[in-house]
């Protein structure tokens, strides 16, 4: 039947069929989309351009219409599944700046697909390697294909009433870079479109950083501890026993400062905390940069706290025991200023704590790092240990007493996996502790979560926590005892540095 139609009828019809289905696909969207009609214009406009973008190049590579509206409107079907899946996990729809994320979930599959579901990843493989077998098999393409009185031709008409209609979609209401305002506003499509396009911006930060004359002529050593996924989960739950975070206690007793910390990540993008921290950049600062920092930061020079340290005759270290190129930070922190990035390869036989590098193999690092040091150092720790997905992870029927005055509801096993490894980080920061009270060189230590961890189905029981973590400074000399003050991350380097 497809191939008794006239190639132009084909595509017309394929066209006009595919773009009233878009719409039937972002109808699939969580949170639920406005009906377009309800949207701004430029953002109709977009939709219906890049529509026609998407369409007209898979025409030409496919020279199959109706076959190229399956493939574009599956390609939409994927974007809104993985839109999805973010959303039920972070709260936050997909954005452009996502996309990198394909790769990376081709490189390190454990971090990303278990969170859209192995069976769902797989459905999806096995339809699309299917639907490309079916349409070319299904739809012949035409015997003048590229010429230009023939479906080449069509091609340049679609993709000259795509310039159109993006032309056009300039102006009216500009990004917030909030993604669920601009999605209610601007639709699906002409977000990501939105997002790409404000990338192109460079990244240009004004210093927010104090400089090194600030700092005491005495240089004590800094270490700051980004703990994945660190918060405390006592103010959620009543029923977790308080010497879980003993230590955690402890040091908040004999901090400098410490308290609730509001950090600019939910569930999982780290790097948008420990930017905040090593830059003190604010979200309105960063703009669409703040979804990604990383993306662009080597087009620009930034300061970071590293840098301020540096020029104080600081040797720099960044301790990570994870892939160095994940986010590409092999190349971001000697850019931030940092003189050595200790990575996965140092850590060759450590212990394990789940399927990452343990919190105590971390300490230990950081003991032997400071013992060595021959100047004034500044390490800079990201842990691994408590990193998701938990629900990959079985509890120990053991935790249960240790872990709990009072048993949780049924549906709680990623919390008691949690508290597993939460005890550690715990038991981790009171190793450091101990060893920089007798370590023979003044020492601040700074302790901060980058986010809350990923556990939908507890926060279904318990409700889910604001989004804020913890953090304390505690130093090694006497006098140097404060009080509880809730902080934003971006200011928490500042506070580091005050009289260090």
């Amino acid at each position: 039947m497809l191939s008794m139609m006239s190639p132009f009828t084909a595509s017309f019809t394929a066209i006009s069929a595919g773009f009233v289905l878009s719409f039937a696909v972002l109808a699939l969207l969580r949170p639920a989309l406005p009906a377009p009609w309800r949207w701004a214009w430029p953002g109709l406009a977009l939709h219906a351009g890049l529509w026609l973008a998407l369409h007209g190049v898979l025409l030409l590579m496919l020279g199959r219409p109706w076959f190229s509206m399956a493939i574009g409107l599956a390609f939409l079907m994927v974007l809104v599944q993985v839109s999805n899946a973010k959303f039920h996990s972070l709260r936050e729809p997909f954005v452009f700046q996502d996309f990198e994320y394909f790769t990376d979930a081709i490189r390190h599959p454990r971090l990303y697909i278990p969170f859209l579901g192995w069976w769902k990843f797989a459905m999806i493989v096995v339809a699309g390697a299917a639907a490309l077998g079916i349409g070319l098999w299904l739809e012949v393409a035409p015997a003048e294909r590229f010429a230009l009185h023939g479906q080449l031709g069509e091609v340049a008409t679609l993709l000259a009433a795509c310039a159109v209609l993006i032309g056009l979609s300039n102006g009216g209401p500009a990004a917030t870079f909030n993604p669920l305002a601009d999605l209610q506003r601007l639709g699906f499509l002409a977000c990501l479109w939105r997002y790409g396009c404000a990338e192109r911006r460079p990244l240009q930060l004004p210093n927010q950083l104090p400089d090194a004359s600030s700092i005491s002529p005495e240089r004590p050593d800094l270490l700051v501890v980004q703990s994945e996924s660190f918060f405390d989960p006592r103010l959620c739950f009543s029923g977790i026993r308080p010497d879980v975070l003993a230590e955690f206690d402890r040091l908040n007793a004999e901090s400098v400062q410490h308290g609730q910390l509001q950090v600019p990540a939910w569930g999982a993008n780290t790097v948008r905390s420990e930017f905040a921290f090593l830059s003190g950049a604010t979200e309105a600062l960063l703009g669409v940069h703040r979804f990604n920092p990383y993306r662009e930061i080597l087009h620009t020079n930034v300061n970071s706290l590293a840098r301020v340290l540096k020029a104080a005759g600081y040797r720099t270290v960044c301790i990570h025991p994870y892939a160095a190129s994940f986010y590409r930070r092999d190349k971001v922190y000697p850019h931030l200023g940092f003189d050595e990035f200790i990575d996965i390869r140092s850590f060759a036989g450590a212990e394990r704590c789940g399927p990452y590098i343990s919190d105590l193999a971390v300490a230990e690092k950081i003991r032997s790092l400071l013992a060595a040091a021959e100047q004034p150092v500044f390490v800079f720790v990201i842990t691994m240990e408590n990193h998701g997905p938990l629900h990959l992870e079985k509890p120990d029927g053991k935790d249960a007493a240790t872990l709990y005055s009072a048993p949780p509801p049924s549906g709680c096993e990623d919390l008691s996996i949690y508290l597993r490894h939460l005890r550690n980080a715990d038991r981790m920061m009171g190793n450091i502790r101990d060893f920089l009270q007798q370590h023979p060189r003044p020492a601040r230590f700074c302790w901060y979560g980058d986010h809350v961890p990923i556990m939908p189905e507890v926060y279904r029981q318990f409700g889910p926590p604001a989004g804020q973590t913890s953090y304390f400074v505690w130093d090694n000399r006497p006098g140097k005892h404060g009080g509880n003050l809730a902080l934003n991350l971006h200011e928490l380097a500042t506070l580091s540095l005050k009289s260090l």
